[in-house]
C-alpha cells in the first residue's frame, strides 16, 4: 500500500498571483503530488498551499516550491498580519495514510538539511520534528519574527537545526523556514437545528479541549472562579485535541459549532459527533448533518463507518463503499450538499485508475483481456483473482453468520471474521494488477539500451531486479491465499451451516491461487542469478503449498461432514 504524506508549506506572498503561481507550478511539476488547494490571504500576505503525495515526490515539490520562493520573495520588504519569519514561513509534513509519526519525521529532518544546506536557509524543527524540547512551540521559535531573527540566529541559543546560523544578504531576504511533523487537521462544522449562535456556543464550550471559564453555580450568571494567584479557572471540555465555536451561516441558514481537530487518531470524526449531538440535545437542540471543509484521509470515514455498524450490532467486514455509505448517512455528511469521496478523500482524490486497470474491469472484460493475445493478464493475475473470490467467498459466510436469526449475540465474533476475510480480499485484489505491473516492468528491462558496455551492464541488473520482482509478488500471493484459509476454515466449522459449501469452494479457490502463483514462482526463478535467493524462495514456496494443501483437506472434510 502507498505512504502518503501532506505537506502544508505556507509562504509569505498573499497579494501577487503572478508569484503564488510560479511557486505552485514548481509542485504541479512533481509527479506523484497532487495540489490540493492554494489559499491566498490579502491582510496575511499569506498563501497556504496544500499538497498530497508519496513521500519521496512530496519532499521534492516541497523543496522546489521553497527554492521558488526564496528566488521571488524578499523578506526585508513583507508585512502581513500574520506572524511570519520566513519566505516559506512554515512548512508541516502530515501522515496521511500507511505511515507513522515517527518515518513522518524523519522525512521532516531530511527535508530540512536539504532546504538548509542546498539553499542557505536557517531552519527550525517545530512540534514532533522538534530537535530540542523548546522548539516544539512554534510560536516560541518565531518570537519577534522576521524582524528579530537577524539577532537571534547567530547566538548559541537560538541556532537553527540545520542551515547556517548567520545573517548575510541572502538569509536577510529568504529569512528562516520552521518544518514539523505534525497530525492531520480535520476542519468540520457541525450544522444544528437552531439559528441561535448563543447556543451554539454554548455547545462548543461544553466539548472543545480548552472548555470554557468556571463560575459559582456553573452558571452563565454566576461570578468567575479564580485560584489563589488571581488566574481564572477554566473547565475542560469533553474532546482532547479540538477547538471550537459557535457561529450562524448565513448560506443556509443555521448555526454550527465550528471544530478543528488536531489528532483524529486519539479523537476521530465520529467521537465528537457523538459527544456533539448528546450536549445538543441536553439542550434541547439537534446535529442534523455534519460538513467536512477542504479533505479527510479515508480511514476516518472507514472508521466512521465501522463504529455506527457496531452499535447496530451490524458486521463492519463489508466494503470500503459500503462503509463509506454507513458514515455519510450516520453523521449527515451529505445534508447541506452531496459528500462526493473522490472529491473529499485524500487517496481517492490522488487514485490513478489507470494503476489498476484489471481491477476496474467487470468480470466479462476481465475474462475477454485474458483470453486476448496480450500475454498479461496472465496465471500470476488469475492466481491472485481466484484468490480474492475465495477469500470474499470466506467473507461472506462471516457476513451471513453475523445476520443469522437466533446468533445475535455472536455477530461481534463473526464480525472480526469477515474484517479478517475483506482484509484478505482487498490485499489480493491489489495483487492482481502488481503481477501484470511485475510482468511489465521485465519488459521494460528487456528494451533498455544495450550499445555500450555501461549500457549493457545496467540493462542486466535492471532485468535481475525486474525478475525478483516478479517472483516476490507470486510468492506474495501464495502467502495471502494460505492466510485467507484461515476463515474459511473457521467459517466451515462454526459459520452458518446453510453456507457450509461456500466456505468449501473458497478453500478450493484459495488452494487454486496457492498453486497457480508458485507456478508464476518457480518459473520466474529460472532466470534469476542469485541461487541463494532462488533456493530459500523455493524452500518456503514448498512449505506454504504444503501446508495449504492440508488446511484444504481438512476444510473440506469438515464441509463433507455437514452436508
Amino acid at each position: 500500500m502507498k505512504k502518503l504524506i501532506e505537506c502544508v508549506p505556507n509562504f509569505s506572498e498573499g497579494r501577487d498571483m503572478n508569484v503564488i503561481n510560479q511557486i505552485t507550478a514548481e509542485i504541479e511539476k512533481v509527479e506523484g503530488v497532487k495540489l490540493i488547494d492554494v489559499d491566498p490571504g490579502q491582510a496575511t500576505n499569506r498563501t497556504v498551499v496544500t499538497m498530497v503525495g508519496t513521500p519521496d515526490e512530496v519532499l521534492e515539490a516541497a523543496f522546489q516550491s521553497i527554492k521558488k520562493a526564496q528566488e521571488l520573495i524578499d523578506m526585508r520588504k513583507h508585512s502581513g498580519a500574520h506572524p511570519r519569519f520566513g519566505a516559506t514561513d512554515v512548512c508541516p509534513l502530515v501522515p496521511v495514510a500507511n505511515i507513522s509519526m515517527e518515518e513522518t519525521v524523519e522525512w521532516a529532518h531530511k527535508l530540512a538539511k536539504r532546504i538548509g544546506e542546498e539553499l542557505d536557509i536557517p531552519i527550525y524543527c517545530y512540534e514532533n520534528a522538534a530537535k530540542i524540547e523548546i522548539r516544539k512551540n512554534l510560536a516560541v521559535c518565531r518570537a519577534g519574527e522576521y524582524e528579530a531573527l537577524g539577532n537571534r540566529v547567530v547566538t548559541q541559543e537560538w541556532k537553527p537545526d540545520f542551515g547556517p546560523g548567520i545573517w548575510s544578504e541572502k538569509q536577510m531576504k529568504s529569512g528562516a523556514t520552521a518544518v514539523s511533523a505534525r497530525n492531520f487537521l480535520v476542519a468540520v462544522n457541525f450544522n444544528l437545528n437552531t439559528t441561535s449562535t448563543r447556543r451554539a456556543n454554548a455547545i462548543a464550550f461544553d466539548v472543545r479541549e480548552k472548555g470554557r471559564q468556571k463560575r459559582d453555580g456553573g452558571t452563565l450568571s454566576g461570578k468567575l472562579i479564580k485560584d489563589e494567584n488571581g488566574k481564572i479557572v477554566w473547565e475542560a471540555g469533553l474532546l482532547k485535541h479540538t477547538k471550537a465555536i459557535g457561529w450562524f451561516i448565513d448560506e443556509y441558514g443555521v448555526a454550527q459549532v465550528s471544530m478543528n481537530m488536531t489528532n483524529i487518531e486519539d479523537t476521530p470524526l465520529h467521537k465528537a459527533f457523538d459527544v456533539v449531538s448528546e450536549r445538543s440535545q441536553s439542550r434541547g437542540i439537534r446535529v442534523s448533518g455534519t460538513e467536512i471543509v477542504g479533505v479527510i484521509p479515508l480511514e476516518a470515514i472507514l472508521s466512521a463507518g465501522r463504529h455506527y455498524l457496531k452499535k447496530q450490532n451490524r458486521s463492519s467486514g463489508i466494503s470500503d463503499s459500503e462503509l463509506i455509505k454507513i458514515a455519510v448517512k450516520s453523521m449527515g455528511l451529505d445534508d447541506l450538499y452531496a459528500f462526493e469521496p473522490k472529491k473529499k478523500i485524500i487517496e481517492y482524490i490522488l487514485e490513478d485508475e489507470s494503476s489498476h486497470p484489471l481491477i476496474n474491469m467487470n468480470l466479462t472484460e476481465f475474462v475477454e483481456e485474458t483470453a486476448s493475445e496480450s500475454p498479461a493478464p496472465g496465471g500470476g493475475s488469475i492466481a491472485a483473482y481466484m484468490g480474492a473470490m475465495g477469500s470474499a467467498l470466506g467473507t461472506m459466510v462471516a457476513n451471513l453468520s453475523s445476520h443469522k436469526r437466533g446468533w445475535d449475540n455472536r455477530w461481534e465474533e463473526f464480525s472480526e471474521w469477515a474484517e479478517k476475510g475483506k482484509y484478505y480480499h482487498d490485499q489480493l485484489l491489489h495483487m492482481v494488477d502488481e503481477d501484470t505491473n511485475a510482468f511489465n516492468f521485465i519488459m521494460d528491462a528487456f528494451g533498455l539500451p544495450k550499445k555500450t558496455d555501461a549500457e549493457k551492464a545496467a540493462r542486466k541488473q535492471a532485468i535481475q531486479d525486474a525478475t525478483k520482482y516478479a517472483i516476490d509478488v507470486p510468492f506474495k500471493t501464495m502467502e495471502l491465499c494460505h492466510n485467507s484459509m484461515e476463515v474459511m476454515k473457521a467459517m466451515a466449522e462454526f459459520g452458518n451451516p446453510n453456507s457450509v459449501t461456500d466456505a468449501g469452494v473458497g478453500a478450493l479457490a484459495a488452494m487454486a491461487g496457492v498453486r497457480g502463483a508458485f507456478l508464476n514462482v518457480k518459473i520466474n526463478t529460472a532466470d534469476l542469478e542469485d541461487k541463494e535467493f532462488v533456493n530459500d524462495i523455493l524452500a518456503r514456496g514448498r512449505d506454504i503449498e504444503v501446508r495449504a494443501f492440508a488446511l484444504e483437506q481438512e476444510i473440506l472434510a469438515v464441509v463433507e461432514s455437514k452436508m
